[in-house]
C-alpha cells in the first residue's frame, strides 16, 4: 500500500514538472527529461516522508515503560 502511494505521488510530481516545463516553452524532449528527473527524485523523498510518519506513532504501552510506580525523577 505504501509503495503504491509513493509511486503515485512520484508520478504526479513528474507529470507536473513535465507539464510546467512544456508550458514554459521548452521542447518535448526537455519536458520529458525534466519530468523523469523530478519523478526519480520524488521517489526517495516521498518514501522517507511516509516512513517518518510511520515511525512517529508509538504504541501506548511504550509510553512510560521502564518507570516504576513511585519513582521520582529528581
Amino acid at each position: 500500500m505504501r509503495s503504491t502511494l509513493v509511486f503515485l505521488l512520484a508520478l504526479l510530481t513528474g507529470a507536473a514538472a513535465s507539464g510546467l516545463t512544456a508550458v514554459a516553452g521548452e521542447g518535448v524532449a526537455r519536458s520529458l527529461l525534466a519530468g523523469l528527473a523530478a519523478a526519480g527524485l520524488a521517489v526517495p523523498f516521498f518514501n522517507r516522508l511516509i516512513a517518518a510518519e510511520d515511525s512517529a506513532v508509538q504504541p501506548s504501552a511504550a509510553v512510560g515503560a521502564g518507570r516504576g510506580e513511585g519513582e521520582s525523577n529528581g
